[in-house]
Order: structure tokens, then C-alpha cells, then sequence
């Protein structure tokens, strides 16, 4: 077959790949394999309650992904890229997997052509009658592994976050608000770069209910983080400055202007805000932001934006876009805007 051919095989058999991944993930295979040690599938298939000879196919196929090592005596060891999916690894991608290729994010991707045909976005609503954030009150185990993988996710946004700050002038703020800020690991982040910081995190109440899950106890920084309770989409506390991390491409342009405009409302004079999101680029740059904006098409409201696009939402919002910062691999921008008069 010619490269062009080769290249889209690739491509239908694609699913495949993350499938054998999300199986390995589900079982748990990653978290009983050790690097530089062999084990035998039956001894794996035992610790996880699974067939040997269908597990032992399963770990074939994960080895021959990469992911795991299989010697000639059949037996398995994990590699560098599988330690990624131990439960156990500082930076583990295991809970992206199981959200990303999971059957609630699976199903919803049928829905696609049909989404683009009738122009009304949302598989969620098509395939469980209801919005994902709706879905997740009700069902414990999509809202547990979606938690996990986000916050999986937001260790790797947060350092590209810190990057493209890093020569960003916060001596004039005081106060800092994080947005939709979960659990408060990037407002803590913050916090430790910069001393003089004090930190908000706003939320909804359940987000907060597991204390020991909060990054300002994890951290000893309670004294200048406080969680505060509350609906974005309703009121939020007064601040020198918002960040909104992955919020805005959750919501569609109404939505996001009356977040923006909420912020608009309760900011301080001269306030800035700082809108952490994968920007699009333009048509010649392949980029990760281009596919997430499929997922948003099916996963709810929203999207994935430009920069012009991010900059037109704070405008109508009542705020005057400023310029926006990325770090070196430009995967995701901080979208700043000002306190317009």
C-alpha cells in the first residue's frame, strides 16, 4: 500500500489501540507488573480474577504496543510508557484512560455524524437524557474517574500554566480567584510561586465535601486559601484576579459571557482575568485542540477556541482583551484580559 493508504489504516484501526489500552487499564494488569521483572499471565490472571489464556492474548497486545515486555518464555514485564498507567505513579495517566475510552465517553462518540447533521451538540443528552454534569451527580463511578482523570490532567496543564506566567507580573495582585478551581491545585500551585499571593477557590459545594482531597491542607497553605461554596453561573467573590483553567471550552458563548460577565461584576477595579485553555491555531499547525473540539461537539456545549474567538467572549463580557501567554510547546495559552471602563 502506498504511505497515504498506510496512513489511514492506521487511522480505522486506531480504536483498537486505545480499546487493548483501556482494557489493560480497567483490569488493573499495569498495577501487578514490575519493570525489569518477568511475570507469567496466569500468575497476573490469578491477582486479577481473569482468564489466563485470554489475558495472556490481551498482554501480548499491550506488549506489542510498547507498553509491556514480553520475554520468551511468555512472561511480562511492564516498560517505561506502561508505568504510566500504575495507579501508584506520581504522574499516572490510568484514570485519563479509563474517562477518555470509558462506555460513558465511548458511546457518546456514535452520536457524532448526527450532531454534525442536525447542528445540536451534546451525546451525553442523546445517549443518557442528560448532561454529563448532570450524569455525574447520579452516577458515583463516572463522577470518581472523571474527578481522578482530570486531576491526572491538571498536574501536566498546571506546569504549562506556570511556564507561560513564568515572566508574568503579579506584584500588583493581592488576591487571586480560581474559577471552577476543584480541589485547588492550581491556585496552590500559584501560591507557591509567588509568597504574596492569597488564593480563592470557587466551586460547588459537593466538590468540597472530602477534606483530606483539598490541595491547601496537602500543602500547609490554609492560611491564604480559602474554598468558598458557590455557582460561577450565579455569583462569584470579589478579587484582583480570576483564573478560569479548562473552564470556558465546557460551556457555549452565552454561557461563557455570563461566567465572564459574573467576574465583571464582582472584580475590583483595575482586575485582570486569565483564561488557561488548549488555543486553537491556525490552518497549518496540527495541534491536539483541533481533536478535543470533536470531543467537546460530543461530550456537551462547548468547544474549543481561537484566540480572536477567546478575546470576543471577554469583549462582550464588559472586559478588554490584553495579550495572551504560552509556554514553549504552546499546548495550551493564558488568555488575559483587563477591568474595562
Amino acid at each position: 500500500m502506498s504511505e497515504d493508504a498506510d496512513r489511514v489504516v492506521d487511522l480505522i484501526y486506531g480504536r483498537w489501540r486505545s480499546q487493548i489500552l483501556y482494557a489493560g487499564a480497567e483490569l488493573g494488569v499495569f498495577d501487578h507488573l514490575a519493570r525489569n521483572c518477568s511475570k507469567q499471565a496466569d500468575a497476573v490472571a490469578v491477582e486479577i480474577g481473569a482468564d489466563e489464556k485470554l489475558l495472556y492474548r490481551l498482554m501480548r497486545a499491550l506488549a506489542s504496543l510498547g507498553l509491556l515486555v514480553e520475554d520468551e518464555s511468555r512472561g511480562f514485564a511492564i516498560s517505561e510508557a506502561g508505568d504510566l498507567l500504575r495507579s501508584d505513579h506520581p504522574q499516572s495517566l490510568r484514570y485519563r484512560v479509563l474517562t477518555a475510552e470509558g462506555p460513558e465517553h465511548y458511546a457518546i462518540w456514535k452520536h457524532l455524524p448526527d450532531i454534525i447533521r442536525d447542528g445540536r451538540q451534546d451525546g451525553f443528552i442523546r445517549e443518557f437524557g442528560a448532561r454529563a454534569f448532570e450524569y455525574a451527580r447520579t452516577n458515583s463511578h463516572y463522577r470518581r474517574t472523571f474527578d481522578q482523570g482530570m486531576t491526572g490532567h491538571s498536574a501536566t496543564q498546571n506546569k504549562s500554566v506556570l511556564e507561560a506566567l513564568s515572566d508574568y507580573e503579579f506584584s500588583t495582585i493581592g488576591t487571586i480567584c480560581d474559577v471552577g478551581g476543584g480541589h485547588g491545585r492550581l491556585i496552590c500551585a500559584l501560591l507557591q510561586a509567588h509568597s504574596h499571593l492569597s488564593g480563592l477557590v470557587l466551586d460547588l459545594p459537593e466538590v468540597f465535601e472530602e477534606p483530606r482531597q483539598l490541595w491547601a491542607s496537602k500543602l500547609g497553605l490554609e492560611d491564604r486559601c480559602t474554598y468558598v461554596a458557590g455557582d460561577m453561573f450565579n455569583k462569584v467573590p470579589a478579587a484582583d484576579a480570576y483564573s478560569l483553567k479548562m473552564i470556558l471550552h465546557d460551556w457555549n458563548d452565552q454561557e461563557c459571557i455570563k461566567i465572564l460577565s459574573n467576574l465583571r461584576t464582582a472584580a475590583s477595579p483595575g482586575a485582570r482575568v486569565l483564561v488557561m485553555e488548549q488555543v486553537v491555531p491556525g490552518p497549518h499547525e496540527p495541534h491536539i485542540a483541533k481533536l478535543f473540539d470533536i470531543h467537546m461537539m460530543c461530550w456537551g456545549t462547548g468547544r474549543e477556541r481561537t484566540e480572536p474567538e477567546y478575546a470576543r467572549l471577554l469583549e462582550a463580557a464588559g472586559w478588554k482583551y490584553f495579550r495572551t501567554w504560552y509556554p514553549k510547546d504552546r499546548t495550551l495559552g493564558v488568555v488575559e484580559a483587563r477591568f474595562s471602563t
